[in-house]
């Protein structure tokens, strides 16, 4: 009795060998994407464009490419809700998936900090691009965050650079009066330390207004605004908090073409539900509005099937869906460097690192991966984990569509990179972090 046990024991045993044997096969050269997701709660109206499309770019990649370099694309959403902690247990279920996540887009900021000191831990790099920890530029310190191509320090200081191109020159800033309407978050509070610094520098006023979480509640904000008068108003906001903002400026007649929100407040779904209300706001962008990319056309092709109406009703084009088309096709790029490293196999994660910290995207390999003008060029280094040419566009919304109204606007790096590399010290030293030789 006792031996046919052992036999039973030692069949099931083979049979797990061989079964993990024969997962690990199905995912030998297989790349995961863990894609962070909030499709529901507060801020699903700037969750769900985000979402599809990542969803639809790897997809596309699959049946247009068969993945990178002929290894298959596998991703899998979790939701978070937008909510940090949901977040950190998404990142914890999904990080050793299918052999392994090329890399983390944590998509907030709030989950970005969480999970910086986790990253070096499991060798995972994170993407934070355009959001998270600005210092994270500084690739001395942290070693496996990203957030190419431009931060919010960045971005801040490439507004004021627009406003100052505006008013006739930087010299002319003098005695203008800017305030920051922001989501009161870890994220709103980001572009604070640069408004300020420029103020001081350029000389204009700066005041700075919380709104806080989901931001419905906004109207004692707006009194302050109609008292105070500002000349320009910048706003981090999120989500709901970007649709009420523009309804309750129109609501005290503020200029719409003097009301400017970030990257992150400036999607179809800020501006539609508050109709003509809407017509003249403007916002920082990272790339350019619209589906006229020949990325655009191959998602129509391979993933809709020409269906553009099905496709729209996916959010296809819109500003939110762009962004991750601009993010992947970045990411996507280093990890098809990263497999190349590996001889066509699945990359490990310092691999995966390596080709992130080296990444170059020329105007000739956009023009190849189908971002042709998209965006700008991109080039990171050991030092830089931003690229060494942050900056922003302009957009406009006529009613209709988003319209690019600027050329490229760099960022003030002769201001931000040291407050990158002061508060990336500070880090170090709070953290007993020894910052690399780059």
């Amino acid at each position: 009795m006792k031996m046919r046990h052992l036999l039973i024991a030692a069949a099931g045993i083979a049979v797990g060998v061989t079964g993990v044997t024969e997962a690990k096969r199905a995912y030998a050269d297989d790349l995961f994407f863990p894609v962070m997701v909030y499709r529901t709660g507060a801020y699903a109206p700037s969750g769900i464009p985000q979402a599809n499309g990542v969803r639809d770019f790897l997809e596309m990649l699959n049946k247009r490419d068969g993945g990178i370099q002929g290894n298959k694309l596998v991703s899998e959403e979790c939701e978070t809700k937008y909510n940090t902690k949901i977040g950190v247990e998404c990142y914890e279920k999904m990080k050793n998936k299918h052999g392994g996540a090329m890399f983390i887009n944590p998509n907030s900021t709030g989950l970005t900090y969480q999970l910086i000191p986790k990253a070096s831990v499991d060798q995972i790099p994170i993407l934070s691009s355009g959001y998270g920890r600005t210092a994270a530029a500084d690739g001395r310190v942290f070693k496996w965050i990203f957030n190419f191509p431009s931060t919010y320090w960045s971005q801040a200081s490439a507004f004021v650079n627009y406003v100052g191109q505006e008013v006739g020159g930087l010299d002319k800033l003098s005695g203008q009066h800017i305030a920051h309407v922001y989501h009161n978050s870890a994220y709103g509070k980001e572009a604070n330390p640069t408004l300020e610094a420029l103020s001081k520098k350029y000389g204009f006023k700066f005041t700075g207004l919380a709104v806080d979480h989901p931001g419905q509640e906004q109207k004692a904000t707006w009194l302050q605004i109609r008292r105070k008068k500002p000349d320009w108003v910048f706003m981090s906001g999120w989500g709901v908090m970007n649709q009420v903002a523009i309804k309750e400026a129109n609501s005290i007649g503020y200029p719409m073409d003097k009301f400017v929100g970030n990257w992150w407040s400036g999607s179809d779904a800020d501006v539609i539900p508050a109709g003509d209300g809407s017509i003249g706001y403007k916002s920082t962008a990272m790339h350019a509005p619209g589906t006229n990319t020949q990325a655009h056309k191959d998602i129509l092709k391979y993933v809709y099937n020409g269906d553009l109406a099905k496709a729209k009703e996916n959010a296809f084009g819109e500003v939110l869906y762009n962004r991750m088309v601009n993010t992947y096709t970045f990411a996507t790029e280093a990890v098809r460097d990263a497999v190349k490293a590996a001889g066509g196999k699945r990359p490990s994660g310092e691999q995966v690192r390596n080709a992130f910290e080296n990444l170059k995207m020329t105007k000739e390999r956009m023009a190849a991966r189908g971002i042709a003008g998209f965006s700008w060029p991109l080039n990171v280094s050991c030092k830089n984990h931003e690229g060494d040419s942050p900056g922003i566009f302009v957009q406009q919304w006529d009613g209709k569509n988003w319209k690019l109204i600027s050329d490229f606007i760099p960022a003030m790096n002769d201001v931000v990179r040291p407050m990158v590399e002061k508060a990336a010290a500070a880090y170090a030293k709070e953290n007993k972090i020894t910052p690399r030789s780059c």
